[in-house]
């Protein structure tokens, strides 16, 4: 490659007052690309919404326009920035905010700023909820890392929701609820010695990499007792959109514990982006909003009672449309950004191609792929498979966190069946097992039928099944399947996984494609976990980090 004159860039001139005051907000002052921080959010967003309309720079407009001048000089603006006081006109960037909304309607702006919010004891059915939106950033306590062994407080990890607070089923809810979690406690300290004694400590292993795969892997079983109704604590980084988003769904909600938690959250993301929040609960802006989703929500529970379902025999995971035409379509979607052509045209072509061709064509497409992270590119979006997957509620709760495909699922409940471990088998816990299936299948047949099927759920264990689909494209499926079927996933999903692949691969016959997933793991493993924890101990050994505790 030959050599390149770079590309020579404007620098800006500030004032050596003006760089004081810039350095506290700037990553840099010089080049064309820097960061901005100190600042509080909705300062931020408003920066950006007037830059789209200001022929000035960022800086510059901070200065001009966010900033207030101190009148008495230099030595009272030096002493302001080291008593922490940013001096930022806030009042300016809400009034700015207002007057976009109202006057441009641009709510593009909402976008441009995001609020850090930490979601506690928050039910297993409402961090689903919180996690329904795309555009936002989600990390959720795992039950593959923790036991369910201990109380919070005075009581297990369990919600009580108000609709069963407040009804007659009260005493029976805490009590099978305890009952659950006594077993689950009782269970633990049966299967952790259970692996201990089938996958002896290897000495090349250290204890702490031994014992966290253990507890993976008693983690693993043991989930499918956990209902519904166990908190966990949901961390999520959003834009002020997303959230408004988010909070709308929420009041719209039929649980009084997702409406309850709406008005906690807003009340927090009002203290740190108030702009963002305020057409929340308007009455014809936000409020307006929730009624149209309520009064959707209504029509089709009236429409859906005309279909009525029972159990059925059915396979864990079936694939219920596809293009036959797909790996041409993705030939022609390859070559578009390399060629003049439109589309069409590009798409006729493929359609006279040979088979040789075609196989060329995907070959140069997809590359030599170093690792799963080298993924052909947007011409894989071209086609796209929709599957129907009735799998236990553990594994729906892993794979529904790949939001930006399009999924969507049913209510929880004992219609389907419940999954049964080997290992509870083999430490003789079948029947406690079962015990546990039923006696909350009866709760939940209680409580459908005096306070519905919505709230219902909350006693459902997570070793029900439940039914839901997942629509994407063939790009979304390379990272999909890829990402779990890796060894150190569980093996419940890695199956659902897998399967997936063989449908592409043997029933939609696009052979390409699926041979273009090399790294979907169609192998089985005993402890799924091991090879990831020799890898972070190797790391931290590296590092000349000790083993925690």
């Amino acid at each position: 490659m030959s050599a390149t004159t770079p590309t020579v860039y404007v620098s800006e001139s500030f004032t050596d007052d003006e760089r004081t005051v810039l350095d506290r907000f700037f990553t840099n002052l010089d080049s064309p690309v820097f960061g901005i921080r100190n600042l509080p959010e909705v300062v931020k967003g408003a920066l950006f919404a007037r830059y789209s309309r200001s022929p000035k720079s960022v800086r510059r407009l901070f200065l001009d326009e966010f900033y207030n001048q101190p009148d008495t000089g230099v030595a009272s603006l030096a002493s302001a920035l080291e008593s922490g006081d940013p001096i930022v006109d806030r009042q300016r960037a809400e009034d700015l905010y207002q007057r976009v909304f109202t006057e441009y309607g641009d709510d593009s702006v909402a976008q441009l700023g995001g609020a850090h919010l930490a979601c506690e004891q928050a039910s297993n059915i409402l961090t689903k909820v919180l996690e329904w939106g795309r555009l936002a950033s989600y990390l959720e306590q795992s039950t593959r890392y923790i036991f369910y062994d201990q109380k919070l407080g005075d009581r297990y990890r369990y919600i009580v929701p108000p609709e069963v607070a407040g009804s007659s089923h009260s005493a029976t809810y805490t009590a099978t609820m305890d009952w659950l979690f006594d077993t689950y406690a009782e269970l633990v300290g049966r299967l952790v010695p259970y692996y201990e004694t089938l996958y002896p400590k290897q000495d090349s292993d250290s204890g702490f990499v031994w014992r966290s795969t253990i507890r993976a892997k008693a983690c693993d079983d043991l989930r499918g007792l956990l209902p519904a109704a166990t908190s966990s604590n949901v961390g999520i980084f959003a834009s002020g959109q997303a959230y408004e988003m988010m909070l709308l769904r929420m009041f719209a909600h039929p649980l009084a514990e997702a409406r309850d938690y709406a008005g906690m959250m807003l009340t927090e993301l009002r203290k740190m982006m108030p702009a963002f929040m305020r057409r929340v609960d308007v009455p014809e802006r936000g409020g307006a909003w929730t009624r149209y989703l309520e009064d959707v929500a209504g029509r089709m529970k009236l429409e859906a009672s005309r279909y009525t379902a029972g159990p059925e025999a059915r396979s864990e995971v079936v694939l219920v449309d596809w293009d036959h035409d797909a790996e041409r379509k993705v030939a022609a979607a390859a070559l578009y950004p390399y060629t003049d052509l439109p589309d069409d045209s590009l798409l006729e072509a493929s359609r006279t191609m040979s088979e040789d061709d075609i196989d060329r064509l995907f070959a140069a497409y997809v590359g030599d792929r170093g690792n799963r992270r080298h993924k052909p590119g947007r011409g894989m979006e071209r086609v796209g498979y929709r599957f129907d997957i009735l799998a236990d509620y553990g594994i729906f709760r892993d794979l529904q966190r790949h939001r930006l495909l399009t999924l969507d699922w049913q209510r929880l409940g004992p219609l389907h069946g419940y999954v049964l471990p080997e290992s509870i088998v083999d430490i003789g816990a079948e029947a406690v097992w079962r015990e546990a299936m039923d006696r909350t299948a009866d709760l939940h047949g209680a409580l459908a039928s005096d306070i519905g099927e919505d709230a219902a759920q909350y006693v459902v264990p997570f070793a029900y099944k439940i039914r839901f689909f997942f629509q994407l494209n063939a790009r979304e499926a390379f990272h999909l399947l890829e990402l779990r079927t890796a060894p150190g996933g569980h093996p419940d999903y890695r199956r659902v996984c897998q399967e997936m692949h063989r449908l592409i691969r043997d029933q939609a016959g696009h052979h390409r494609i699926a041979d273009a997933m090399s790294y979907v793991d169609h192998n089985d493993y005993d402890l799924a976990r091991l090879e990831g924890e020799r890898r972070a101990a190797a790391k931290r050994a590296a590092a000349g980090l000790s083993e925690p505790e």
